[in-house]
């Protein structure tokens, strides 16, 4: 793999198209190889390999899935990336079970593409800081994550289902991934959906599927994600924020393994391995009615508690070498130098944020860097071991302060890499519906930003 970034593979029959990709992968700090046909692509040079390929479904002469199969039998192992349109869905659901990384359909924000290819570079990495056991790219290798590792060896066998639980930003997506990767139905697809992210009147849809026709707007049938994750595995991450009314249908597919698309009234059988991820207290909202408690006990078969980054604390310099590795090698740029002080300032940090909270300050940090000198990107006036809410805040009350703080950081800009939404860690639309539900509007006339130069002297290296 290049020391300028990782190699992608475009391949896609449309040149405006090819180009396109291939132009907006190589503005993310990525090399980009294009095709027009698969033939092609199967008779490049294999000196060096790609980290993924990112393939349309509908090619002249061999398809998508075509070469997907012929990937399959030359044992390379290269993530696929599928672009797909309304009318390609049987293909594109025969291709995710057969193992491709991800699919996206078209038309698709450019942002969702270089998410799709930054997790198939980040799994693919060689040089990433790994545990000493085999959890692909779950850094680190204090007592507590060891701990969080056994219990991942323990069920991943199993079909039981599991339950993530813990704060947001301590890597439940990664725990996850790691109990499907090493469970029978590796081979299969991982499909994932955040309930926190999808409007209620689509969130039904989203994850039972719909028929043409079935409500205004519904031009085609849209397969949902237990219909895709068939024979695979289903990650809902914030499974609390399912609504009351959407409860008692995820209840029923849970029992029976079996659903109807809305606007059908035709059962459909699905063999699904569920796991499902929350930061909020089940329990509590039980008694608040506003979580069914025979759901959260079919949920809870397996509970798994994430600890946060304050309590592996161990972990934190391997995560801090790890991201600096990542975004250095995306950005083109050399850090030879981190301060004593720099280390000593990210282990006593409390990160409320947890991992997200570090990945996002380490870029800033990168980007912000000169002359191989890896800046501090902590605030200088935090104290020592200090908490960014106070403690009797509820969790939507923290989260409300905490995106508040964000977006009147960086003026209230959503988009970029230094707006909001890349600051929290999630995508622009993620952050809209948020600031909807938590009743965040940009205040007129618009609060005047006034950037702190977090940058200091540095002198000594690590």
């Amino acid at each position: 793999m290049s020391d300028t970034g990782a190699l992608v593979y475009v391949v896609d029959d449309d040149p405006f198209a090819r180009d396109g990709v291939a132009d907006l992968i190589r503005s993310a700090g990525l090399m980009a190889r294009t095709f027009a046909l698969g033939e092609e692509f199967l008779a490049a040079s294999r000196r060096e390999m790609p980290a993924c390929a990112v393939l349309d479904m509908k090619l002249p002469g061999m398809s998508g899935l075509d070469l997907q199969r012929e990937l399959a039998k030359s044992r390379l192992r290269i993530p696929i990336i599928f672009l797909t349109g309304y009318a390609d869905i049987p293909m594109t659901v025969r291709a995710v079970k057969a193992g491709a990384a991800n699919f996206l359909t078209k038309p698709f924000e450019d942002e969702e593409l270089l998410d799709a290819i930054r997790q198939c570079v980040t799994f693919d990495r060689k040089e990433e800081i790994r545990s000493e056991t085999s959890f692909g790219p779950i850094v680190g290798n204090s007592s507590a994550l060891k701990h969080v590792l056994q219990l991942v060896e323990t069920v991943a066998p199993s079909d039981s289902t599991v339950l993530l639980l813990g704060e947001t930003g301590t890597g439940k997506e990664l725990i996850a991934r790691a109990i499907h990767d090493l469970s029978a139905r590796r081979s299969r697809a991982v499909v994932k959906l955040n309930c926190a992210a999808i409007p209620f009147d689509l969130l039904e849809s989203e994850l039972f599927g719909h028929e043409k026709g079935a409500f205004t707007g519904a031009i085609a049938q849209k397969l949902g994600r237990f219909e895709l994750a068939d024979k695979g595995t289903l990650f809902l991450d914030e499974v609390g924020d399912i609504p009351p009314a959407l409860q008692p249908k995820l209840l029923r597919v849970l029992q029976e393994q079996e659903f109807e698309r809305l606007g059908s009234g035709r059962s459909h059988k699905v063999d699904v391995r569920l796991i499902a991820a929350t930061h909020r207290d089940l329990t509590e909202m039980i008694k608040r009615n506003e979580f069914r408690a025979d759901l959260y006990y079919r949920l809870n078969v397996f509970p798994i508690q994430v600890p946060p980054l304050r309590e592996r604390r161990e972990d934190i310099v391997p995560l801090m070498m790890h991201y600096v590795d990542v975004y250095a090698r995306r950005m083109g740029k050399q850090i030879e130098h981190i301060a004593p002080e720099t280390v000593a300032a990210f282990t006593s940090y409390d990160w409320p944020g947890n991992i997200r909270e570090l990945q996002n300050l380490i870029e800033r940090a990168v980007l912000l860097s000169n002359d191989g000198v890896f800046p501090n990107p902590l605030p200088p006036s935090q104290p020592k071991s200090a908490t960014l809410f106070p403690r009797h805040e509820t969790l939507e009350e923290a989260e409300r302060t905490h995106i508040l703080k964000v977006l009147e950081d960086t003026n209230w800009v959503l988009a970029g890499t230094s707006g909001a939404a890349a600051r929290l860690g999630m995508k622009r639309s993620t952050l809209q519906f948020r600031m909807r539900k938590l009743g965040l509007f940009r205040p007129r006339p618009p609060v005047r930003f006034e950037p702190r130069d977090s940058r200091v002297s540095w002198d000594a290296a690590v």
